[in-house]
């Protein structure tokens, strides 16, 4: 079977579930449930893709859109099989999917303490904003 790239599902919940566990400088919380996911796929169609090897996620990337800017979460390799172009991949999915929907910017939040992901980031073309800030609120 081999590798292959595709847009991901529900189905595949358990199995990104895992692989986002174990990924170093991944912020998971109670956004990430089952049916947070379930929604958030519905939501944001042909924006998040899987990479699989012979039946098991070995990378993700979600991806969604307001009309105006893209989004990008969860971006994961599994440790295993880095360094060959999957993650670089899954992110040209979703920016030929959000070109395709005449999306002409997409932002992802970092970790500061992510090196990893940093680097990655940095060394696929994407810069650093150091002109804004994010804040949040949890809404209950």
């Amino acid at each position: 079977m081999g590798i292959k790239f595709r847009e991901a599902r529900i189905e595949d919940y358990d199995q990104m579930y895992r692989l986002w566990g174990t990924t170093e400088g991944m912020g998971l919380s109670n956004s990430d449930t089952k049916e947070n996911i379930e929604r958030f796929l519905k939501k944001n169609p042909g924006l998040n893709y899987i990479c699989e090897d012979d039946g098991k996620i070995i990378g993700t990337i979600l991806c969604g859109e307001d009309g105006r800017r893209g989004y990008l979460y969860h971006l994961a390799v599994d440790k295993k099989c880095r360094r060959n172009g999957i993650g670089e991949k899954l992110v040209n999915l979703v920016l030929n999917s959000l070109k395709e929907k005449s999306i002409i910017k997409c932002h992802l939040f970092v970790y500061c303490e992510n090196e990893i992901g940093k680097t990655f980031w940095e060394k696929t073309g994407w810069y650093k904003r150091d002109e804004l800030l994010i804040y949040s609120k949890d809404i209950k």
